[in-house]
């Protein structure tokens, strides 16, 4: 295998294999995930291994969910619900009621995420309080406290970019507490601030890198850069410069680049490189650490070209439109293909046969694999997008500064394009920008939150002829249950 044991990825299945499952011979299991005081966190060994249970968050301890490719991941989501991606399959229409806007609080991969997030920050407060507490080595429980931080940082944005404000606890006495009574929801200010301050306290004790034996896990950069995508969501743009340049400074001391070639970042071959700031280490025998990418993806007459039988299940697709804004010289779009290879050397015109847009392959297959589950790294956040952010923040401080050219420019020399022509206003900078940012992170979980912020979000499907969007479709709904059960506390998202 290409990880061994000790990565994160098979830490997970272990941890998970331990903490979850029965024991033989009458022993009984220590389940991390209901923190029983008499048994939990004892020492430095309970530490890692209830901190690595907590990053199952990642892919929400499910089938295809997190970072994964199914209906309930919030990348596939991402994109389901912009101009980035369409699905051929009916699934009951929950697929174009994603793009259409079309939510309400009946709908279940909409208010998954509430429901699954919200328990693993309590997990997290709790995790910060018992870690703090164990005689160990001081450097790695920082390192472990910082970790833990960066983790319910991570979550509590997911569930800001969604859903608002919401009552998560940050208490351990109440997060301990099986009586108590939920909160009622918090203001933006509230949340915005409680997320800063546990990336910016992460920030201080996580390390630069990590063995690749612990690859995977949040650093100091990883921390950055969520820091990075907060304060471009509540545009704070001169809070998002100085961030993106110490981000900058840790490419001038080596830790992070771009990669010369696009295609390389998301392969197994070319995994742990340094254009990738924070990944989801995965394995094909390591559910749910799994990449099902181009099963979602794939048509089933796809033929890889490097023999390898692969699984496709042919749901994804980039619409046309969206697909013809690229520049036919543009090196990415190696990775979306119009025409595809099938039998017998063949190869398939994908709009001639009346596919509703180009296969978004985005990554590479795992030589290993057997079925729809690779090995391939899902990748979170890379310096490509540390890069374009900032030169947005740049533009929107200081209008098209050289600086702001320079770091557009960067990513299109590497796609094989001109650079951005010269003399632009701050409004088409920003478009260019807004162009760029799908050309370059195209299913990689950010159009969303791009358009959100551009406020184009809800526009784009009223373009796309939906007669549900509105205003409040920004955010997802709570589920009902949470908010009847509330007893009024929790108030529902307005249109819903």
């Amino acid at each position: 295998m290409k990880k061994s044991i000790n990565s994160l990825a098979g830490c997970i299945l272990l941890a998970s294999a331990i903490l979850f499952s029965s024991c033989e011979k009458g022993l009984e299991p220590q389940i991390y995930d209901q923190l029983s005081p008499g048994t939990f966190l004892k020492d430095a060994n309970d530490a890692k291994a209830a901190l690595t249970n907590l990053y199952r968050g990642m892919m929400e301890g499910g089938w295809g969910s997190g970072y994964g490719s199914a209906q309930n991941s919030w990348v596939v989501q991402s994109s389901q619900t912009t101009d980035e991606l369409v699905c051929s399959w009916g699934d009951g229409g929950n697929w174009v009621r994603l793009n259409m806007l079309n939510f309400d609080d009946g709908f279940g991969a909409l208010t998954y995420h509430y429901t699954d997030l919200l328990p693993r920050v309590t997990n997290a407060t709790i995790l910060l309080e018992k870690i703090g507490g164990i005689t160990m080595d001081e450097t790695m429980k920082n390192r472990y406290l910082g970790e833990v931080k960066a983790l319910r940082a991570h979550f509590t944005n997911i569930l800001y970019s969604f859903y608002g404000p919401v009552s998560i606890v940050i208490d351990p006495a109440v997060a301990q507490d099986p009586n108590a009574l939920p909160e009622p929801r918090p203001t933006s200010e509230w949340m915005f601030q409680q997320i800063e301050k546990d990336y910016k306290d992460a920030m201080a004790d996580l390390p630069v890198s990590y063995p690749a034996s612990d690859y995977g896990r949040f650093t100091k950069g990883a921390a950055m850069m969520g820091l990075l995508k907060l304060y471009m969501k509540e545009k704070k743009w001169a809070e998002a410069v100085a961030i993106g340049n110490q981000l900058k400074e840790l490419e001038a001391q080596g830790t992070y680049t771009l990669l010369e070639d696009y295609a390389d970042i998301f392969t197994i071959e070319k995994e742990q490189n340094k254009e990738i700031i924070l990944a989801v280490p995965c394995r094909n025998d390591a559910w749910p650490n799994v990449n099902m990418w181009l099963a979602h993806s794939l048509p089933g007459d796809y033929v890889d070209p490097s023999g390898k039988a692969l699984t496709g299940w042919g749901g994804y697709k980039m619409p046309w439109k969206t697909y013809d804004k690229f520049d036919a010289e543009d090196k990415r779009l190696k990775k979306l293909l119009a025409i595809y290879p099938t039998s017998g050397g063949g190869s398939i015109d994908a709009r001639s046969a009346g596919f509703p847009g180009a296969i978004p392959v985005k990554y590479g297959p795992d030589p290993a694999a057997s079925g729809e589950a690779h090995g391939t790294d899902i990748v979170v956040w890379r310096f490509a997008d540390a890069l374009l952010l900032v030169a947005e923040a740049l533009n929107e401080v200081s209008g098209p500064t050289s600086e702001a050219y320079g770091l557009v420019n960067r990513i299109r020399e590497r796609a094989g394009l001109d650079e951005l022509p010269g003399g632009l206003n701050k409004d088409e900078f920003r478009e260019r920008i807004a162009d760029e940012r799908l050309f370059e992170l195209w299913c990689e979980g950010v159009r969303r939150d791009d358009l959100i912020r551009w406020g184009k979000y809800v526009q784009r499907a009223i373009d796309d002829g939906s007669v549900f969007a509105s205003a409040e479709k920004v955010l997802y709904p709570l589920p009902r249950k949470a908010v009847d059960e509330s007893r009024g506390k929790i108030t529902q998202n307005p249109g819903y």
